[in-house]
């Protein structure tokens, strides 16, 4: 398996090819690389790829409910 940073496909074979592969529109991919988001292609041993996002856990972003912001557990 091969893991390549979505920003490194992209620059290698565009965002609107890197979209189809994905399964998501092409503003997506950009919409991620604008925010800079972690996110990883992985090439499996069947030729196929899947992306994958790393990230804290939990975020660091609180959860907005109706403009309110939900209470810690």
């Amino acid at each position: 398996m091969e893991k390549i940073p979505l920003s490194e496909y992209v620059k290698l074979n565009g965002q609107a090819k890197t979209a189809l592969l994905v399964g998501v529109h092409q503003t997506a991919i950009s919409k991620a690389l604008r925010s800079g988001r972690k996110i990883f292609l992985i090439r499996q041993e069947d030729g196929t790829y899947k992306a994958e996002e790393c990230r804290p856990f939990p975020s660091q972003k609180q959860a907005v409910l109706r403009g309110k912001k939900i209470s810690k557990v």
